[in-house]
This record gives structure tokens, C-alpha cells and sequence, in this order.
């Protein structure tokens, strides 16, 4: 058997090493919920972005046809090549999958200029309340991603009663997008 010193020695080395586990558990849980807060933040800048190259793409087909009589966007494949052009011009690159869900977008129709815009199939709440670019100022105070639509502007009417989107609107940057803490 031990001496009574010598006992007590072991004991404290285990309650040791035991608080060191627990407290690098904690540390660990703690850079865990920062690492899934800075990717949830990466994932809506990639939301904006992707939903912007969407939207624009659409206007471009908007622009690029017929004036008296336009040809509906019926599929979002149609903006990979534009089967009205005969060099089958490119208005997207490629569909870009919903960045939250990694799942396809929500297609937003219009009965006579068929697709419209996407918009993200996921109810969680975004980071972003407010700080939008002027293209998409209209998502500011909404409360769930599925909520932000990447919808093309009709043209203001002669009245001034349309939506409109101002001359020489460009789409933001990534780095224009950052999202600031506090938002």
C-alpha cells in the first residue's frame, strides 16, 4: 500500500488532467459556434452574390428581346444559352445551386414575362437586417432568407407609378457585400 502523500499526489494529477478536458471542451465548443457563425456569414454573402448574377442575367434576357412582343423566360437553362441568339449568346455561366440549401432556387413567375427572379428556399434568419445595396435595399428588415427575391424590375411607367431601377445600376462586389457585425 502507498503512503498517505504520495495517495493524495495521484488524486490531485487526475482531478487535474480531468478540469483540463473540461475546460478544452469548452474552448473548443466555443470556436465551434464562431466558426458556424463566420460560415452562415459567408453563405449569405454567397446568397447575395449568386442571386444577383440571377437577377441581372434575367435582365439582360429582358433587354435582348423583342420590344413589341418579348419572349418569357420559361427555364432558368435558357440563360446558359440563349436559344433567341444565334451565337447562343450567355447570360449566366451556370445555374449556381441556392448557396443556404444547396438545393435549386425558388422560381418567381410572372404570367407574361415568365420566370422573374429566384429567391432562397430557407426560413432561417439572416444576419443582414440592413445595409443593402441600392439593387436590393427592398431586403431590409426582412426576417427569413426565403423572404429576399432576386426579382427583375419592371421599367417605371410613363405615369412613374413602376418600381423602376435606376440607369447604370451595376451589381455589387463580394467585398461591397460584407456583412458588418452588428447587422
Amino acid at each position: 500500500m502507498m503512503p498517505g502523500p504520495l495517495r493524495s499526489a495521484a488524486g490531485f494529477t487526475y482531478i487535474a488532467a480531468l478540469f483540463m478536458v473540461v475546460v478544452m471542451g469548452i474552448m473548443l465548443g466555443a470556436v465551434g459556434q464562431s466558426v458556424k457563425v463566420i460560415m452562415k456569414r459567408e453563405r449569405e454573402k454567397e446568397l447575395i452574390f449568386r442571386g444577383l448574377q440571377y437577377r441581372d442575367a434575367i435582365e439582360r434576357w429582358s433587354k435582348k428581346g423583342n420590344v413589341n412582343a418579348p419572349t418569357p423566360l420559361l427555364d432558368l437553362k435558357s440563360l446558359l444559352k440563349d436559344p433567341r441568339s444565334a451565337a447562343g449568346e450567355r447570360h449566366l455561366r451556370q445555374l449556381y445551386p441556392d448557396p443556404l440549401t444547396g438545393k435549386e432556387w425558388r422560381i418567381i413567375k410572372d404570367p407574361q414575362l415568365g420566370i422573374t427572379g429566384v429567391a432562397s428556399t430557407s426560413d432561417d434568419e439572416p444576419f443582414k437586417k440592413d445595409n443593402f445595396p441600392d439593387v436590393i435595399k427592398d431586403f431590409k428588415g426582412k426576417t427569413k432568407y426565403s423572404e429576399w427575391e432576386f426579382v427583375l424590375k419592371k421599367p417605371a411607367t410613363a405615369t412613374g407609378t413602376g418600381a423602376g431601377t435606376a440607369t447604370g445600376t451595376t451589381t455589387p462586389s463580394l467585398q461591397q457585400l460584407s456583412v458588418p457585425e452588428g447587422n
